[in-house]
């Protein structure tokens, strides 16, 4: 396995719908900043959620956490850094660190696994994620 890390960073901003009424950040919206840290990852390394329902496979997400280090408030300017984390099992693993001026607010991982067109676990790395990760000196 290689020590090779990617990673990539996407600036948000916090809306007033993503507030409880103390204009503090709902917990649950941190997963919603996950996604689209790991949105943004995938688009720039070319291996977006299109490309992988368009090869037949779903990636559905089966495990998440988050831990809160420092609230984010209404109107606060914060970076979500997404990280892709090689394992040799047929998954996706993203870890996260959300940032506000250099201060890390948060940090998760989530685990996807690869289901098939008829929602079957796949279990053996699909070819082209295998080439991805190859290409992108992973493996």
């Amino acid at each position: 396995m290689s020590s090779n890390i990617l990673k990539s960073r996407i600036q948000l901003k916090v809306r007033f719908n993503e507030c409880d009424p103390l204009q503090i950040v709902w917990h649950g919206n941190y997963l919603k900043y996950f996604e689209e840290g790991r949105e943004d990852f995938c688009i720039q390394h070319e291996i977006s959620y299109l490309d992988m329902k368009n090869r037949g496979y779903a990636t559905p997400i089966v495990k998440s956490s988050c831990e809160h280090k420092l609230p984010l408030e209404y109107g606060d300017t914060f970076e979500v850094e997404t990280s892709f984390q090689p394992v040799d099992a047929a998954k996706l693993v993203f870890t996260y660190n959300i940032f506000k001026k250099d201060r890390l607010v948060c940090i998760g991982e989530t685990t996807q696994v690869f289901l098939n067109e008829s929602r079957e676990l796949v279990l053996i790395n699909p070819s082209f994620f295998l080439d991805w990760k190859k290409k992108l000196g992973l493996i």
